[in-house]
Order: structure tokens, then sequence, then C-alpha cells
């Protein structure tokens, strides 16, 4: 059996389905070896020609072979549905247990890990999990009860004959526990093997229009050509030792049986043991009954390592621990009063800070501007007010609330976030801008988002509207177009908070002053905070907080910045020298 704390539960949580199952495949076990019996008496009636003289005994055995044959249908029936409906349920309560775990999981952790290798778990692994409790279940009951029943018959019919072809029976046992653990070594480089392979297949069709844009089509095919190499290496390299044990034991099993007959006549016709053609007969008959539980116990010893090795993986991914955690709570109702205190923050593979002793305050209803160049340290700002990694006590405050006191879904249900990379879902235009909310929304609603985010006529003119269905991550729009319809599904949470992580970047200076002035009007008396290296997107703004290399260099409004700020004034200069070359083009 496969044991470990995520799958022992499944034995109680499915113990009827269990118990019924292997009741209904002992029964099957149990009547099929009688048909043996019967065709033996049947030959023997035959070789003796009692059958030609008395009817009933073709009638009788017919009768037994028919009621043998409802027995074994209604019970082979039951197993298949309790043994193999068992696999497929412990695999789906699984893949909701991890799913409902992986939500849990930090940021950080699917910056360690890749979407391939992840997926790898949700599929190939739960898969082998799933057999063994559906086919592993049915291979182990076969070989402890249809193999003890089929020698319990040899052996009334001859001991003797029964103990000599047992010995190869041990030879097979041994050889095969010595490549079950083998097996399960090439097993777990075989799924490594998949993971890489799933996880090139996944990057390169997420950046497929960066590949034809530079014509790498033929370089990503020969890297591709030799990760699926060394994928199918692997997979030989496991099936090699699946095989060599298969062939043994197939060799080994019709050898004996050769033997069988060789001896069988002997004893027939040199012996004066009770041992008839019927005898014979049935005594193959149960031998083979014996060979599938014998070549049972090799595959699921495969089986098991290959469910272990998956096992051992799967648990990988449940023990990881969330980084991001409820402690001490308190529970507070969030307005919008945003305090940086002292903070420094660090990545955990990095050696140096991030940010560095950030201090400033936004008070609520204010519309702030944090600017600075690529790599300044303006996204980390805004994942850390996310709460998407812990930072030190006091370092952050919502209303004068510590931010690692505070419920960290409160604080995101307090926040409305536009991304960086605008992600939207492979869904209709209407389900992306109501993400936020569980039940209905009023279309209206809906509407009046768009329309503020400066969206709707896009919307309008697509063939379905609203109900138009998104490619993945929503590649069927423009980058002006998903970046509105994120803005449009921040707008209809309106929470006290909203961030806007350079969110207009992909749209023009006339969309981008409409989208602000409606911002600012729809915002108001609420806290919002835009991120950006554009000056224009800030200069209008109660606020401004320039960031540097992770250090505040100013804050201020846009004119005593220019009075006062050379590093804004420079950055004033060159995008206004910018725009004029660009208007000139």
């Amino acid at each position: 059996m496969l044991f470990g704390k995520y799958v022992n539960k499944f034995y109680t949580k499915y113990f009827w389905f269990f118990f019924f199952g292997v009741i209904a495949l002992i029964v099957v076990d149990y009547f099929q070896l009688l048909i043996p019996e019967i065709f033996g008496n049947i030959i023997d009636s035959v070789d003796n020609g009692s059958i030609f003289n008395d009817k009933s005994i073709l009638n009788t055995a017919i009768t037994w072979i028919g009621a043998i044959a409802v027995i074994m249908f209604t019970g082979r029936f039951t197993w298949r549905y309790c043994i193999f409906g068992v696999g497929v349920r412990i695999e789906a309560d699984m893949r909701d247990m991890m799913f409902s775990h992986s939500e849990k999981l930090s940021y950080s952790y699917y910056k360690k890990h890749k979407t391939g290798a992840l997926m790898a778990l949700y599929t190939n692994d739960l898969q082998t999990i799933r057999a063994f409790f559906g086919q592993g279940t049915i291979m182990l009951i076969d070989f402890i009860f249809l193999g003890a029943i089929a020698l319990v018959k040899m052996f009334i019919l001859n001991w003797a004959l029964t103990l000599i072809t047992l010995i190869p029976a041990v030879g097979i046992g041994v050889a095969s526990l010595f490549l079950g653990q083998k097996m399960e070594n090439k097993f777990a480089i075989r799924q490594k093997a998949y993971e890489d392979l799933s996880d090139f297949t996944q990057e390169n069709f997420t950046g497929i229009s960066v590949i034809k844009a530079f014509v790498k089509e033929e370089e990503e095919k020969s890297a591709f050509t030799q990760i699926n190499k060394d994928n199918y290496n692997k997979n030989m390299a496991f099936l090699r030792y699946y095989m060599i044990l298969n062939v043994a034991i197939t060799l080994i099993l019709n050898l004996i049986i050769s033997f069988l007959f060789a001896g069988g006549v002997y004893l027939i016709k040199g012996t004066t043991l009770d041992f008839s053609i019927g005898d014979l007969t049935a005594f193959v008959s149960y031998f083979n009954s014996l060979t599938w539980p014998m070549m049972a116990i090799g595959q699921l010893i495969n089986l098991r390592s290959q469910a272990k090795a998956s096992l051992i993986r799967v648990s990988e991914l449940l023990d990881e621990a969330p980084e991001i955690v409820d402690n001490e709570i308190v529970d507070s109702q969030i307005e919008g009063k945003i305090e940086f205190n002292h903070l420094s923050f660090k990545y955990n593979d990095a050696d140096e800070d991030i940010l560095k002793d950030i201090t400033f305050t936004i008070n609520k209803g204010q519309m702030v501007g944090i600017l600075g160049k690529t790599g300044s340290g303006k996204s980390t700002l805004v994942d850390l007010l996310l709460r998407l990694y812990n930072v030190p006590n006091n370092s952050i405050l919502l209303d004068d609330k510590d931010i690692m006191k505070l419920p960290y879904k409160k604080v995101r249900e307090s926040i409305g976030y536009v991304p960086q990379d605008n992600f939207l879902f492979s869904d209709t235009v209407r389900n992306n801008i109501a993400f936020a909310f569980d039940g209905d929304v009023d279309d209206k609603e809906i509407i009046k988002s768009a329309t503020l985010s400066d969206v709707h006529d896009n919307i309008v003119e697509f063939q379905h509207g609203y109900q138009t269905i998104l490619g993945e991550r929503g590649v069927t729009l423009s980058g002006g177009q998903k970046q509105r319809v994120s803005i449009a599904r921040a707008l209809l949470k309106n929470p006290p908070i909203m961030i806007f992580d350079d969110s207009v970047s992909a749209v023009d200076t006339k969309t981008e002053e409409k989208i602000l002035s409606n911002l600012k009007s729809l915002r108001k008396g609420k806290t919002t905070i835009m991120v950006s290296h554009r000056i224009s997107t800030v200069k209008d703004l109660d606020l401004i907080i320039l960031l540097d290399e992770g250090k505040i260099v100013g804050i201020g409004n846009n004119e005593s910045l220019l009075k006062d700020n050379k590093l804004y004034q420079e950055m004033v200069r060159l995008q206004t020298l910018e725009a004029e070359v660009n208007s000139n083009d």
C-alpha cells in the first residue's frame, strides 16, 4: 500500500468503497476458479464415457457456468466502480488540496518554481497516484486472494507438482524487489525530464511573438529537440527495467507451463497416482490463473515505485509553508492613510537592500505619484503595500496600524490594484472587469467603469461586445486596451486605496489625460497612488515621491521639485525633449 500524511486519510474517507470493491473482487476471484474444476470434470466425463450416459452432467455444468458468468459480471462491475472510482476520487481530492494550498503560497514561491514543473505535479504525478489506488489495489488483492486460492486448489490436486512450480516464483519475487528500487529512482529522473520539457514548451508558447520577431524558430526547435531527446532517453532508461522485469516473469512462467504439461503427462501415464487428464487441465488452468498474480506483483512494485516518487514530489509542494500568515491580528477598518516608517527591504535571495530607509506619509484622500527610473524600487514598494512579502514590524502603517498585524486579506480587499503587466483571464470582457465580485454585478456599473477608463467605445465595437471571450492573458486586445480593461476592473472595486503600477504607459497622452481627469473626480476623498516613470502621469498630483536606486531623493509637488530637485529637473528635460522629437516625427 501507499502511505503518507497526505494520503492516509483517504483509506478512512473511502473505506466503504474499498470494502465493497475488495469483497466484490474476492468473490469474482473465487468463482472464476470454479470454472477449471467444471471443465476438468467435463473432460474426465468425456474420457470415461459417463457424460454420454448421463445428460445431467452436461446440464449441471452449463447451469453452473451460466450462474458464474452472472456473478462475475455483477462482481466486476462492482469492483471496477468502487476501486477505479476511488482512484479518481482521490486524484480529484488531492488536486483540490494542492490548488487550495498553492493559492496560499507566497509570491516568492512562484518566482522560484516554474509553471511547467508545477503543472507536471497536477497531471502526471496525480495520475500515477490515482493508478496505484485503482489498478494497484486490484493487483494487490489478486496477488493475495486469487494467488492463494489458486495455490490451495493446486496443492489439493498435486502438492509435489505445486512445490516445484513455486521455486521459480521465489526468484521472481527477489528480482522484483531488486528492480523495484531501481525503477523508483529512474521514475523520479523521468519525471524531472518531463518537468523540463513542460517548462520549455510553456515558455515558448507564452513568448511566441518574441521568437517570431527575432526569427528564432529554428534555434528554439533545435533546443526543443535536445530537451525532448533527453526526455526520451530518461523514459527509455525507466522502461528498460520495467521490460526486463516483465520479460523475465513471462519467460519463467512459460517455461513452468511447458514443464507442467511434461510432468502432468508423466503423472498420468507413469505413476499409479490418481491424476487424470481433467486434473491436468484444471491444474494448468489454475496455474494460468496464478500467472496474473505473479506478474501483478512485478507490476505492483513498479506502480508503487512510481506512485511513491510522485507522492514525494506532491508532498514537497504541500509541505511548503506559506510565508504570508496572520499573526497578532488587530482588526481595523482601513480608510486610506499610509505611512512608511524607515522601511528597508531585500528579497530572500538578494545580497543588498532593494529599498533603503523609506520614510513618507500619504494622507487619506491624497493622489500621490511614485516616480523613478526602471529598477528604482517602485514596484517593490507596491508589492509590500499589497502584503506580498513580510516586512519588519511597524515599518508600514495603514491608518496608524502595523500592516503586519492587520489581516492580510483585509489589507488586499481594501486596495484596488492595476498591475504593470495588466494580466487578464481567458474569459469574457465583462467577467474580467467584474473579477473582484463573487455575485452578480449591475451591467450599468460595469459600463460606467469601462467608460471612466476610456475603453467602453472599444468594447462595443467587438463582435460580441462585453461578452467577447479574450484569449490567454488577454492576447486578443492591444496593449492599451488591456491596460484600460485592467483599470476598469480596479475602478469597479472602488476601494479606499487604489494603486496604478505604471498602468497608463501603453496609452497615448490624450487618453492618459482623460483617465487621470476621471480618476480625480471619481476618487475624491479616497487614496490613489500612481506609480510611473513618466512625468506627465504624476505632475498634477497632490504629492510626488521620487525614488532612485531604492532611496527617496525627493518629496513634494511638481513645482517644488522643479525648483529644488536636480534629478526631477533632468527627467523633465529629457522627457520634454523626447516628446518634441516624437511630435516632429
